[in-house]
């Protein structure tokens, strides 16, 4: 049983990301103060108020090693990783705005130096990913590379969001390189290869690194592009022009790739405290999740498959 409105909120909104949208059974089960999915489509700030507090966005998280160069240095609720050369460091993503003081301290508890960041990476330009971009590159000038449909994004501070509009403003970064689809950003021994994915946003980019620790060879996804939140029209009115189609390649070319270890920008959809539990006394083989991510990227196409079946009046089948 759910033991609080809290606790409820929580798994709602870790269902509005994992999945895209809250079953109408738990709807139906829901305490009346826990918003529908009616009412978070068409109240922004509500919907980030919740995600916010609910799935603990804005808390601290300590860092872990994960596996040789990749570390985490998220909150509780959003995925950050630092990417560890002799020649320097790669950041992929941030956090809201507030988090870059906790991203520092967490580089800090783990021996290294922010300064040391040469280069910042994001997976879209929402305001939980990218909000304290513009707070780093000031204090440590490092070279922001972003892919191409996102550039807009990032450098307005999502600016006339197709979505959220002018809600979810944060600081602006300016964009150092462009990416495009296959494009490799290097660094030291360490090279991630950027996917074009979108549909959650324009520019929503999946990152993938070729990793060989201890004499083994391992293939690290980061997956991203594929949900869609609640207020998102697929195919009645779409929210941009070819979104639908965006989603379905993004959902195909996902599924094409062969992962051992999958991370990601919303800490529930990998289950982040589950695996650093485990590592304590598993060591690697926590992360080791490949099935993992056949479930998550197949929830994620049937949701998308739902979503567009719900809003051309598509009746669901019987079981």
């Amino acid at each position: 049983m759910l033991a609080s409105g809290l606790k409820v909120g929580s798994l709602f909104l870790a269902g509005v990301f994992a999945i895209g949208l809250a079953t109408p059974a738990f709807s139906q089960t829901s305490p009346e103060k826990i918003p529908t999915e009616e009412q978070l489509a068409n109240d922004n700030n509500l919907f980030l108020k919740l995600a916010r507090k609910a799935l603990k966005w804005e808390e601290q998280e300590e860092p872990v090693h994960i596996l040789g160069p990749i570390y985490f240095v998220g909150t509780k609720g959003l995925g950050v990783f630092l990417f560890t050369t002799p020649e320097g460091h790669i950041l992929m993503n941030t956090g809201m705005p507030s988090s870059g003081p906790m991203i520092e301290e967490s580089i800090k508890k783990l021996g290294f130096k922010p300064e040391d960041i040469k280069v910042m990476i994001n997976a879209h330009a929402h305001i939980d990913h990218a909000g304290a971009f513009a707070y780093l590159k000031e204090k440590y000038g490092a070279e922001m590379a972003v892919m191409r449909e996102d550039v807009p994004a990032m450098e307005s501070g999502d600016k006339g969001d197709f979505k959220y509009a002018d809600d979810f403003l944060y600081p602006p970064v300016k964009v150092d390189r462009v990416l495009r689809d296959g494009d490799t950003v290097r660094l030291g021994d360490v090279m991630l290869t950027a996917y074009l994915t979108p549909g959650h946003t324009r520019g929503a980019t999946t990152w993938v690194a070729n990793l060989m620790v201890d004499g083994k060879a391992y293939v690290v996804v980061f997956p991203d592009g594929s949900g869609f939140n609640p207020g998102y029209r697929l195919v009645k009115d779409p929210s941009y022009l070819g979104i639908a189609d965006d989603y379905r390649r993004t959902h195909h070319m996902l599924e094409m790739l062969k992962p051992d270890i999958w991370l990601a920008q919303h800490n529930e959809y990998y289950d982040f405290a589950g695996k650093r539990e485990r590592a304590k006394t598993e060591g690697v083989a926590a992360w080791i999740d490949p099935e993992g991510y056949r479930r998550f990227i197949a929830g994620k196409k049937r949701a998308f498959e739902n979503e567009v079946d719900k809003e051309l009046g598509v009746a669901k089948a019987a079981n």
